[in-house]
């Protein structure tokens, strides 16, 4: 059946092209990227996690002791970096300049990096790009904070996971507290550190997050991961998988 599906969403006419793209976008902590990848475990097809390629520009500029807001300083970093994407046993892997970095960007430091890096034009312009090579050779669920907008604003489906700041703030102390990765930080903390990520987010001037006009809506403040998959899923037709 799961074939089946997919086969018939490869050649709806309606998706006017091949292969086909899964948009999905959110703010940090509503889960988009845990759901992306379940559905696109669910469909057998790729999932792209651009918010990884932020994270390695980002920690670079760390690295090279740039402010990652300073653009003056982090355009000539630009032409010698290399990024890219390679799938191993499954699971995404982030290369930066060679070297397999997916176990070094997750930290805060790197997250808060990321998201100063990704204000500046010449930077998207350097990822979308890449990211709209991946889209063009292979079906994809790729999920960022401008994937319906800007990324491939001709995606078949788009989604704009949400959830409000406080649940997004509580999921994330639970996940440092599990992991070790709290560093003193109270849940007051995170939450401060999610509204600025937002407001940051949602009012840079290049590509501001926001949802696609034609997204649909998916607010997970109240649902697991599973039922907030079911509801990606619903929307696309393929509540049985």
């Amino acid at each position: 059946m799961q074939k089946d599906q997919l086969r018939a969403l490869e050649n709806d006419p309606a998706t006017s092209r091949a292969p086909f793209s899964v948009a999905i976008d959110g703010p940090a902590g509503a889960g988009k990227s845990t759901v992306a990848k379940r559905i696109a475990k669910r469909l057998g097809i790729i999932y792209v996690d651009t918010g990884a390629m932020y994270r390695a520009l980002g920690l670079k500029a760390l690295r090279l002791g740039i402010e990652p807001s300073d653009i003056e300083n982090v355009l000539p970093m630009l032409p010698g970096t290399d990024i890219s994407l390679d799938h191993i046993d499954g699971v995404q892997h982030i290369f930066l300049d060679g070297e397999d970095v997916s176990g070094l960007i997750r930290t805060e430091e790197v997250s808060q990096a990321a998201s100063k890096i990704s204000a500046i034009r010449e930077v998207r312009e350097k990822l979308v790009e890449l990211q709209q090579a991946l889209a063009e050779k292979t079906s994809v669920v790729m999920d960022g904070r401008d994937i319906g907008t800007v990324v491939l604003p001709h995606a078949k489906y788009k989604f704009y996971v949400t959830a409000s700041a406080e649940v997004r703030a509580e999921r994330r102390y639970r996940e440092y507290e599990e992991k070790g990765k709290l560093d003193g930080r109270s849940y007051e903390n995170i939450l401060a550190e999610i509204i600025e990520r937002d407001d940051r987010d949602m009012n840079r001037e290049v590509t501001p997050l926001r949802p696609a006009e034609d997204s649909v809506i998916i607010d997970t403040s109240d649902l697991g991961i599973e039922e907030s998959v079911a509801a990606v899923l619903e929307k696309m037709g393929l509540s049985a998988l």
